[in-house]
């Protein structure tokens, strides 16, 4: 029987590259690999889109979009994506690939032909939030707030550059407040998944240290111990996990950094004063370890 054929289209960049690191060394399947002259060359990534059983999506919204096209072009039904980018994510007709937030999101994706990979940030955000919608304790039109730490190297390849140059300018030594405007990729994905009546305020640092990140979402006037009874119910499989607060007087972004899991923490002392934070790798199960997660999910189903 011949092994599954599996093709990242975009592989030179960060989260393409983690991903091939990740399936060089298996042996139960088949990595196709082009030619490095050839990767933007639209006749070759053609042929190996379609030579392809499973697709790996590593590039801009766009590129994505038309790579999708080109296999649907071609008529090869049987190839099955994993879109890393933002294009699909809040698509109805695509899978979104976040195994452990229902059974049925399991399910759907172990069959699926079409996976979105969710980004990095809105993974803990929607692992804080949707439990909660779920089960009723937070409103959807409750007005939520979001604020969030992560390593330079989920700002992609130019930005890991700029921050490990040796003449780099010295602010980049500070956390540094970004998405100002209000208007980040990740916002519509967030409302989306968690079925919320508005889009969450975000705001998001990038600090000076490769990778790791923190999401955290406060809370007031809420039912502090039936926050933490929810998110043990609920995250029973998968790499998602409640984890105890207790003991912590810092919590660094990076302690995670090479790992697939992700902790889930509530703090706070009364119900009027509750931080939810999610901590996990960006590249991680942010990134490469939820697409590469997905797959074998897929590849079983």
């Amino acid at each position: 029987m011949s092994k599954p054929k599996v093709f990242i289209d975009g592989e030179s960049g960060t989260v393409g590259l983690k991903i091939h690191e990740r399936l060089a060394g298996r042996t139960d399947i088949e990595l196709l690999k082009i030619a490095p002259e050839l990767s933007e060359n639209a006749d070759e990534r053609r042929m190996f889109l379609n030579a392809a059983d499973y697709v790996f999506l590593c590039l801009p919204d766009e590129v994505a979009k038309g790579a999708v096209a080109m296999i649907e072009e071609a008529g090869n039904t049987a190839t099955r994506i994993i879109d890393a980018s933002t294009a699909h994510r809040t698509n109805p007709a695509w899978d979104y690939g976040f195994p452990e937030l229902s059974h049925a999101h399991a399910e759907k994706i172990a069959k699926s032909k079409r996976v979105a990979n969710p980004g990095c940030y809105a993974s803990g955000f929607i692992a804080l939030v949707y439990p909660l919608v779920k089960e009723g304790l937070l409103p959807p039109d409750y007005p939520l707030f979001c604020y969030g730490i992560s390593g330079y190297s989920g700002a992609g390849k130019a930005f890991i550059e700029e921050y490990e140059s040796p003449n780099r300018n010295p602010e980049l030594s500070s956390a540094r407040l970004y998405a100002l405007s209000q208007s980040h990729k990740h916002q519509p994905e967030m409302q989306y998944v968690c079925g919320l009546a508005r889009v969450p305020m975000f705001n998001p640092i990038i600090d000076d240290y490769y990778s790791g990140m923190i999401v955290n979402v406060p809370l007031q006037g809420f039912d502090i111990e039936r926050i933490k009874k929810i998110y043990k119910h609920h995250y029973t499989i998968g790499r998602v996990q409640y984890a105890s607060a207790y003991g912590h007087t810092f919590l660094a972004g990076n302690t995670l950094t090479d790992s697939d899991d992700m902790d889930l923490y509530v703090f706070g002392d009364t119900n009027e004063r509750i931080l939810l934070s999610a901590h996990f790798d960006n590249l991680g199960k942010g990134a490469s370890g939820a697409a590469v997660q997905c797959f074998d999910l897929m590849l079983g189903g």
